[in-house]
């Protein structure tokens, strides 16, 4: 049974007229009764019965007519879903977040207008460390990740520019500091500096770095942070000062104050990492927003 040969039937079971349902069908009426009946010898019973005017469905004819409006729209339905498969209007991506990138209003605003344009696509959201996620595109574990850039071990991948941020001060409350506007990289020479370990945030760490040698100091490190937001209760917590990302200034904590740094101060860029082979629909209309909203949400 072809799908055709019920396609044919339900338009003969449904208009009850071989003229009619030829009409409607866009054949000629001897193909259509032809393969009526190869259909009714298919089934091995009849399924109309002939009239002078016209048929009328026979038991089995009228249960058939049931299943196959069934089937009919199953297939349309599985046209359909299979059409916006192939679009990226359904499906499933894993996306992650490095270097607490997620306080950033463009991460936000970009995921919020992706949801609104697919609304189909389920997105699995992560968050770890940019050498961790970096590795996970890779392997394929997940699709894309917003990384601090620049980083190690990208050869492969497609890096999306997004936003160089400014980094600031984080003080503990009470500093001597806190009572400027703003403060000069040389003035924070004396400072216990909190930073990440090197290895899970390498460009950000070699950024301060570079900036502190330009502001003629090199900064005593104290107690590493496990990852970047917990640099902020760290500082709370008298540990030292960090440098962060301004957007690391959204996270309100009792005891930790931030301040502007007065002249050139280190970035901190936020790129989109994703596999340059990737086919998947969803991951290249996400990219595709990405590249049109740049401009208009950083």
């Amino acid at each position: 049974m072809e799908l055709r040969h019920l396609r044919y039937f339900v338009a003969v079971a449904e208009e009850l007229n071989f003229t009619r349902a030829a009409e409607r069908l866009g054949i000629k009426q001897p193909p259509l009764s032809l393969q009526i009946q190869q259909l009714e010898k298919e089934m091995g019973t009849a399924l109309l019965r002939r009239r002078t005017r016209g048929v009328e469905l026979t038991g089995a004819g009228k249960l058939l007519l049931e299943q196959a409006r069934t089937i009919l729209e199953q297939v349309e339905h599985a046209k359909t879903d299979v059409r916006r498969r192939a679009r990226g209007d359904t499906g499933q991506m894993y996306l992650g977040t490095a270097g607490a990138t997620y306080f950033h209003p463009f991460v936000g605003a970009i995921v919020r207008e992706f949801r609104k344009e697919y609304p189909g696509v389920i997105l699995s959201p992560e968050a770890s460390n940019t050498p961790t996620l970096i590795a996970r595109v890779h392997a394929g574990t997940i699709d894309a990740a917003f990384v601090r850039t620049p980083a190690e071990d990208c050869a492969g991948l497609a890096i999306v520019p997004i936003v160089e941020e400014d980094t600031i001060i984080a003080l503990p409350e009470g500093h001597a500091l806190t009572r400027s506007a703003s403060v000069s990289l040389a003035a924070l020479a004396k400072e216990t500096f909190i930073l990440c370990p090197r290895r899970i945030n390498a460009g950000l760490y070699d950024s301060i770095l570079a900036a502190c040698a330009g502001a003629g100091f090199q900064p005593i490190l104290g107690q590493e942070a496990p990852q970047l937001i917990a640099t902020i209760p760290m500082v709370a917590g008298g540990f030292g000062i960090s440098l962060v990302p301004r957007s690391l200034s959204r996270v309100r904590l009792k005891g930790v104050l931030y301040l502007p740094i007065k002249g050139d101060r280190p970035r901190a860029p936020i790129s989109l990492a994703h596999r340059r082979d990737d086919r998947s629909p969803a991951v290249k209309n996400f990219v595709s927003l990405i590249r049109r909203s740049v401009p208009a949400l950083v």
